[in-house]
């Protein structure tokens, strides 16, 4: 049975005697247990930050150079142990193998992205604001940085932020989620025969308590976060109230508008693609597609007949969608889908009768296709984060649009259309965060930055790119005077500028 410990000071660690709770892991394929997690408590987390805390002073100080050393080093370990990560992502997550290695990828993206901090952190300068006096800015690190990330994506998001945090010169404390923790502490020990020193990055395993304890920590600057919208506006408030500077990325429904005009192939593709990859547990996953009249019942024929191919089994045999991340999330999107029926929906497609290609004790949920959903139904309001994908069928695109911007999420979203202007149109009024033009998956590059609006975002401040260096530094205007032997000598009036 795999036992993961906390990762502190460049090792596992664990209190004398072991930890007084713990978490089982599961392989959500099989259904079995394959080990457990030791759980942190408020005094753990108290010895890692102590331990980040000791540590940023000399990381701080280290050069840029140094930092940028250690990304190089980390970028070449991370890719040529890519499998080896997506491999214990599948067995503990449960999505398919090649999708792992996407997600892997992605957070590659990332870490390219840090190897390029000296330029990132650039600053300004002016001479001679004022006669012989110059100014110029300059941007510093926080101190210990939290990252709180889901079960999702367990690799992906915390490198969306861990990389930039150390790179800009912080310290790490890193809590994962329980149900899959192993992708982290692995990159945590990559990134230590990478070369950073002991202390920079640790990882604490832990629920509620130990998010608390990282929340309250006054040694803790600021915190990053990923979740669901209820558990991200918890998160913001409380680390905010106790001063402290907080990204929180909630929660989404993400809607797909496809136009008369549309390529329904296309589009059809990328409704199946967005809506059941990772078996829908993303949240840039399309969940809603608004069908604008008269495409709705073309376009669910493609639907289901590329639904109809679609493999579900265990991720590790080729399959196209693998299980849900436990027994109990799988009942609850289950549960969605007799509520959807109650409330009128028509199920074209009910995944609950899939065939899976792996162990019926595994956590298994088909692809699932409404038809005539209402905006007043539970599968429209709630993010149900499983393989549904609900049809609304629409007369006009202001109609759609007025759908999209009445949600109370606004992470992503896309139009499928071959008209150039009701695509720039719809991106201009659109009030979401990340819009994608026949890209029903957009996610930026690295160097831009991942983030929604409304619900789907507490805080100001986006995910990587150049909203995350700003959100792990904060700036300084240096104002400087180099007197020569003329100066002008006392003055006591008010200094202007001259």
């Amino acid at each position: 049975m795999k036992h993961v410990k906390h990762y502190v000071e460049g090792k596992d660690w664990e209190r004398p005697g072991g930890a007084a709770r713990h978490g089982d892991l599961y392989d959500p394929a099989t259904g079995e247990v394959t080990g457990h997690v030791d759980f942190a408590s408020s005094a753990d987390v108290d010895a890692v930050v102590t331990a980040a805390a000791e540590a940023f002073p000399a990381w701080r100080d280290a050069s840029l150079a140094k930092r940028t050393a250690v990304m190089f080093a980390l970028r070449q370990l991370v890719h040529e142990r890519r499998d080896e990560l997506a491999a214990a992502i599948t067995a503990e997550h449960g999505k398919v193998l090649s999708d792992a290695a996407g997600e892997v990828q992605r957070g590659l993206e990332v870490i390219e992205y840090a190897c390029g901090i000296p330029t990132a952190l650039k600053g300004g300068f002016s001479e001679n604001v004022s006669t012989g006096v110059d100014s110029y800015s300059i941007r510093q690190p926080l101190g210990v940085a939290a990252v709180i990330s889901p079960f999702n994506f367990p690799a992906m998001v915390p490198l969306w932020f861990v990389p930039i945090a150390i790179a800009a010169g912080n310290t790490v404390v890193l809590k994962p989620s329980e149900k899959d923790p192993t992708a982290s502490t692995l990159l945590a020990a990559w990134f230590s025969e990478a070369g950073l020193p002991d202390g920079v990055l640790n990882v604490v395993h832990g629920d509620k308590e130990a998010v608390d304890a990282l929340l309250d920590h006054p040694d803790v600057k600021s915190v990053s976060f990923v979740g669901s919208t209820p558990i991200a506006r918890y998160v913001y408030e409380r680390g905010t109230a106790n001063g402290k500077r907080v990204q929180a990325l909630g929660g989404a429904k993400n809607h797909m508008v496809v136009l008369p005009d549309a390529d329904l192939d296309l589009a059809a593709d990328a409704a199946v693609s967005a809506g059941f990859g990772s078996a829908g547990e993303r949240c840039m996953a399309i969940s809603v597609v608004v069908a604008v009249e008269p495409v709705a019942d073309e376009l669910i024929t493609r639907i289901t007949e590329r639904m109809a191919r679609i493999r579900t089994g265990d991720g590790r045999r080729g399959c196209d969608m693998g299980p849900l991340v436990t027994r109990e999330h799988r009942d609850k999107v289950a549960g969605y889908l007799a509520a959807g029926v109650r409330e009128g929906a028509k199920l074209v497609v009910d995944g609950r009768t899939v065939e899976p290609d792996g162990d019926r004790a595994g956590f298994w949920l088909g692809p699932t296709l409404f038809d005539d959903v209402r905006p007043e139904m539970t599968v429209y309001t709630d993010e149900i984060f499983g393989p549904v994908l609900s049809i609304v069928r629409v007369r006009t695109y202001e109609e759609a649009v007025d759908l999209v911007n009445a949600g109370r999420y606004g992470n992503g979203t896309a139009i499928f259309t071959n008209d150039g202007g009701a695509a720039r149109r719809y991106q201009h009024e659109v009030e979401v965060g990340m819009i994608g033009v026949n890209v029903p998956i957009p996610v930026p590059m690295a160097y831009y930055s991942f983030g929604g609006w409304k619900a789907s975002l507490f805080g100001d401040t986006h995910a990587h790119g150049a909203e995350g260096v700003h959100f792990f530094t904060r700036g300084k205007v240096v104002t400087s005077r180099w007197l020569d032997p003329s100066h002008g000598g006392v003055n006591l009036g008010f200094p202007t500028q001259n």
